[in-house]
Order: structure tokens, then sequence, then C-alpha cells
């Protein structure tokens, strides 16, 4: 008997799936893995938002100067995404999205976005955006992460290696936990940071970059982006690294690209 024979079936099922679930993203026009459709990790992600916020101090922006901060800084940054989407004709990229930005008392030093625009800033991250500007950075790269979609493409390998490719609905029914361990892992909600580095760090860039256009085209400052990132590297005083910088680029390599993207970026001035 030949026992190669389902090693060999089982790696051409996964190929099979890795080629049928690709697709192209609005924003790159690159094909990726997108085992998930994107209505499905929308309608996961406002029940896992309603969750996380439901367990913990959401500062309102009535009471709180900070929040209200955070509010205006995402309005601006929604604003300029959906002037980009309308001004390249794709609009309709942004279905299903229902901007929400909320400031929790946590002393974690993190910032996400789920899939539909649902985005949390953790008071901890504060002492070193310092200003809007930095902030803007901030909300514009973790945005340009649910846009580019790269929650579900690290979601859609982990479903396809962890419970076989099956469906989202399937996934929640059988392993409810599991599948939202997942979620959650995939969007670094709370100190659940834990992909594969390299896979992480083209991520990061990748959002850098498209998180800068729209910081400039909301009226901020892009330069921001490498004094930022000084004090967020000041931040660990040698000791491990906060979440927000664990699964990052290296500094010195980030700032050199963000430096690189900064002219692309500023031609968005005024548009």
């Amino acid at each position: 008997m030949n026992n190669s024979r389902p090693i060999l079936v089982a790696f051409f099922l996964v190929v099979l799936v890795f080629v049928i679930s690709c697709s192209k993203n609005t924003l790159t026009g690159k094909s990726q893995l997108s085992f998930i459709p994107e209505k499905d990790m929308q309608s996961m992600s406002y029940t896992q938002y309603k969750d996380f916020l439901k367990t913990h101090e959401v500062l309102s922006p009535q009471k709180d100067a900070n929040a209200a901060m955070v509010q205006k800084v995402g309005a601006r940054i929604t604003k300029a995404i959906e002037r980009y989407f309308k001004n390249t004709n794709n609009s309709g990229a942004l279905t299903g999205y229902n901007w929400e930005y909320n400031l929790v008392n946590d002393k974690l030093v993190n910032a996400w976005c789920m899939p539909g625009g649902k985005i949390v800033v953790y008071t901890g991250i504060l002492p070193i955006t310092q200003n809007e500007n930095a902030l803007a950075i901030v909300l514009g790269h973790e945005v340009s992460h649910a846009l580019l979609q790269h929650g579900n493409q690290r979601m859609s390998q982990s479903m396809i290696q962890q419970v076989g490719g099956v469906a989202l609905s399937v996934a929640l029914s059988t392993k409810p936990s599991e599948t939202q361990d997942m979620f959650l892992r995939a969007y670094g909600v709370g100190s659940a940071v834990g992909f594969t580095l390299p896979f992480s760090r083209k991520h990061e860039l990748e959002a850098d970059q498209y998180g800068l256009i729209w910081t400039v085209m909301a009226g901020y400052d892009p330069t921001e982006a490498l004094a930022f990132w000084d004090r967020m590297e000041k931040s660990s005083n040698g000791n491990t690294p906060p979440e927000f910088l664990s699964t990052h680029p290296s500094d010195v390599k980030r700032k050199e690209k963000i430096k690189s993207f900064l002219p692309e970026a500023m031609k968005y001035k005024g548009k």
C-alpha cells in the first residue's frame, strides 16, 4: 500500500482550497487568500465588538477629552477614506461599513480595527501618540488593516489549517470558542497577538502605506509617523516591547519605508 497517497490527496485539496479562496483586493489590485466572505466577517465583527465593549470601560466623548479626540480624528479619517473610494469609483467596496471609534480605559499600548470599521483605541497608547497627528497615523494604519482585509487573510489561513476550511457558520456552531479566538487573534484584540512575524510585518508595512494616504487626505501631517515610532521605540526602555510593537517591523526598517511612502502620500493633499 502506498502510504504517500493520502498525503498527496490532502496536499492537492489544500492547494485547491487556496486557489478557489483567492480574491482580488480592491485597494491593491493583488490576489489574496480570502476564504471567508467579507459580509460574514463583518457580521462576526459586530457581535465580537459589542461583546468587547460590554466587558471594558468605554470612555464617553461627552465627558472625556481624549475620547472626544478619538472620535474627531476618526471622523476625519472616515471621510477621507470615503472620499478616496468615491474618487476611484469604488464606493461599493465600503458596503457594510458602519464606522465606530471608541476609547477604552486600559494601560495596554494598542489599537485595532475589526471588519466593517469597528475601532478601539486603548488609553495606554495616548502617552505615545501625544497629539492628533500621531493619533491619525495610528487610526489610519489600523483601518487600513480592515480595508486591506488582512485579518480575513489571517483567519482564512487559520481556518484552513485548524478546522479544515469549513464555512465560518459551521466553524462557529461546531467550534465556537476556537473560532472566536482565531478571530480575536486575527485582529490583535487585547494581547492576543501571535501570528507568523514575516507574514504580519508585510501587512504592517502595507497598512503604513495606505494609512499615510488617509492621514494626508484627512488634513494631518504624515511626517509625525516618524516621531511616533521614535517614541514607541523609547517606550520599551530596552524591555519587552508593547503589544502594538511586538509583531511590527523593526523601527529602523519601518521608518525607512515610511520615508519612501511619504512622497506618494503627499500627492493626496487637498483631495
